[in-house]
């Protein structure tokens, strides 16, 4: 199968999906239905990826993408889920949804809530965590997503969106110790 991985290059998604037989080809920007028709590509996923993907793609593909998202949705959809779910002290994970025209609400197709003892981590130690764990969770589920026969479940209503400028405020939290700020010490900080 010809398979589009959206963001980072070679990623562990791709390394797999190589190891599995597939083709694969990876970008880091936006593209158009020129590009997948030239690409003759299958299926799409997005991991990482900073660009919103538009509804054209969506519909040229017949809806065969999906996303690897560090957070438990309907929390922290949009940029910087791990942030936010720290300083909104919603609860952390991971989820694998099909992507849809909105930011990160399609349907689940898993998701697993991971929790972490705080006082042991910073955000870069969590980031690093999550990451793992969507990649353990989406080589759990690849053989049914690509045979279809995966869980297609409608998110909860409610959650939170945020955008990469909505953190802009609580940056100072991260002026001494960056990603390497521990957990605690963000923790809850956009409630007050």
């Amino acid at each position: 199968m010809n398979i589009l991985v959206f963001g980072q290059k070679q990623s562990p998604v791709t390394l797999f999906l190589s190891q599995k037989g597939h083709s694969v080809i990876e970008t880091s920007e936006p593209i158009d239905t020129q590009f997948l028709r030239e690409n003759n590509i299958e299926f799409a996923i997005s991991y990482r990826y900073r660009h919103i993907i538009r509804q054209n793609i969506i519909d040229f593909l017949h809806g065969k993408i999906i996303n690897l998202h560090i957070s438990y949705l309907p929390w922290n959809r949009g940029a910087d889920p791990n942030l936010w779910s720290f300083l909104e002290d919603t609860p952390k994970g991971i989820s694998i949804h099909y992507v849809d025209s909105g930011i990160d609400t399609g349907d689940i197709i898993a998701q697993k809530e991971i929790l972490f003892n705080e006082s042991d981590h910073t955000l870069s130690t969590t980031y690093e965590i999550l990451n793992q764990e969507i990649i353990n969770l989406f080589k759990e589920n690849w053989s049914s997503i690509v045979k279809g026969k995966n869980p297609q479940i409608r998110q909860a209503e409610g959650g939170s969106v945020h955008r990469s400028k909505d953190k802009e405020p609580y940056l100072h939290l991260l002026d001494e110790k960056g990603w390497d700020t521990p957990v605690l010490e963000v923790k809850g900080k956009a409630l007050s």
